[in-house]
């Protein structure tokens, strides 16, 4: 699968993005602790053009990159095992 960084979708810059699957996958620094309703409202308007997003902690991405890995394996196969699209 092809994820572009850094994409800008609205007045937003996501961190990844997979336009075949119509997913966001964003990776969230201690800073967002502080940024709970932004965060909500920013993953609203991203759901508003049909995006799914998924949210990883920078500490798991950097401790425990195996585990991310699977979470975002299990997240797609939750999401989009009824979908069949050619990617």
């Amino acid at each position: 699968m092809d994820f572009d960084r850094q994409r800008i979708i609205g007045g937003y810059i996501v961190n990844f993005y997979l336009k075949t699957l119509g997913m966001v996958v964003e990776i969230d620094r201690s800073s967002h602790d502080k940024k709970v309703d932004y965060d909500r409202i920013r993953q609203e308007y991203l759901g508003s053009f049909g995006l799914l997003v998924f949210r990883i902690t920078d500490f798991d991405v950097n401790n425990n990159l195996t585990v991310v890995m699977k979470e975002l394996e299990n997240f797609i196969i939750y999401h989009y095992r009824f979908n069949h699209l050619d990617y």
